[in-house]
């Protein structure tokens, strides 16, 4: 079937554009093995990953791993003091190098299965029996290296080229995320993950839903009352709500109210300010007076996603911000408990014979904005139902 021909069938099945946009993605793209394939390659290998910031590889010799669909990465800070990113992976035979999420591997980086051994900047510097290798030029065989990019502090990898710089995405709030000096943040706690039994879409999606605040988050409710904004850039979305002065009837909230401190850096309009940005497709920050979480959906089938974080924070030993903090994470861990229940019930309608796609209100706009993306990387997503099995390869 030409481009042509099968554009037309698409046309003809799917309903029209201007009536799309007021449409939410069909169901069938959030389970369906062959269109999350598409996805792998389509949406994820132009895609900005974040793997770290840079306080978390303050060294030479310290490094910072990613894996991520199938691939391996690594974050090193070089001798000269330098960030590069490489695959993990052993030119030889293709051992993962360096184990574990962050560590520090000295000078020199050693395969542990035939030690075949990188300097820091990726070189092939030693091969054992090397006068077997006939004709081995180790300067073809160093570690490849990643293209990636630094922005605020945080670095992110790319495997193909297509979208815009990181600092082009985010352009739209350039300015208010400047307010947060993201570049002197440092790690607390470790990087974790969280399984969650849904497509990576659904999570992408609830992140950025402003209607169900209300609904589904009583806590947030009391903090911010229903004053919850949204808005969508072209590769960036917002949310944001203002902590209230009334008190919260439950206990954690109510302390984080009274303790959060004022934060030096930060105007008088940021100082009880929540934010949340999201950008294409699946890296989430989000903004608190007293720190910063970062989240990552990552794909790992159809219907799984596992969720990647941490926590940075500016150094501060006040006894009000270690209070402040904890109690965020006490009132965030609520949240993340409903948002999952939340997205589980999702994906288990999307199985459901009487779905299809559902409307969309002019106010989700973030919502609107995802779905527009998504059926301009892939036309199949237009389609209410999913197209014989074996569409991806004609």
């Amino acid at each position: 079937m030409n481009a042509a021909t099968r554009n037309g069938q698409l046309r003809a099945a799917a309903p029209a554009d201007a009536d799309q946009e007021a449409l939410s993605l069909p169901a069938w793209t959030y389970h369906d093995p062959e269109f999350f394939e598409v996805e792998k390659e389509t949406v994820f290998r132009t895609s900005w990953q974040l793997v770290c910031h840079v306080n978390d590889v303050p060294s030479p010799g310290d490094f910072h791993t990613f894996d991520f669909l199938g691939e391996a990465v690594v974050v090193l800070r070089g001798e000269d003091g330098e960030l590069q990113s490489f695959h993990n992976v052993c030119r030889h035979r293709a051992s993962r190098l360096l184990e574990g999420p962050k560590g520090h591997c000295g000078r020199r980086i050693t395969c542990p299965y035939h030690a075949w051994t990188y300097a820091l900047d990726g070189r092939l510097v030693a091969v054992p029996n090397r006068e077997a290798f006939r004709g081995l030029d180790t300067g073809r065989h160093g570690l490849v290296p990643l293209e990636h990019e630094v922005y605020m502090g945080f670095i992110f990898v790319r495997f193909a080229p297509g979208l815009p710089s990181v600092p082009e995405m985010a352009a739209p709030y350039a300015d208010e995320l400047a307010s947060y000096r993201l570049e002197q943040l440092v790690p607390q706690g470790r990087v974790t993950f969280r399984p969650r039994n849904v497509n990576w879409k659904n999570v992408a999606d609830n992140y950025s839903d402003g209607l169900h605040i209300n609904v589904a988050h009583p806590g947030l409710t009391r903090l911010f009352g229903r004053s919850y904004g949204i808005e969508a850039q072209p590769w960036i979305d917002k949310m944001w709500g203002v902590l209230r002065a009334e008190p919260s009837s439950k206990w954690s909230e109510r302390l984080y109210q009274q303790l959060l401190p004022n934060v030096g850096h930060l105007p008088p309009e940021r100082q009880r300010l929540w934010t949340y940005f999201k950008l294409w497709p699946n890296v989430a920050f989000d903004i608190y007076p007293d720190q910063i979480d970062f989240m990552q959906f990552l794909p790992v089938s159809a219907t799984e996603t596992m969720i990647r974080e941490i926590a940075y924070v500016h150094p501060d030993s006040r006894r009000e911000m270690r209070a402040a903090r904890y109690l965020n994470w006490r009132i965030n861990r609520r949240v993340s408990l409903e948002d999952k229940a939340l997205i589980e019930r999702v994906q288990s309608g999307m199985g459901s014979s009487s779905y299809t796609m559902g409307p969309l209100s002019e106010g989700e706009v973030c919502l609107r904005s995802f779905a527009r993306r998504m059926r301009g990387l892939i036309p199949e997503c237009r389609l209410p139902r999913a197209p014989a099995r074996g569409w991806s390869r004609e």
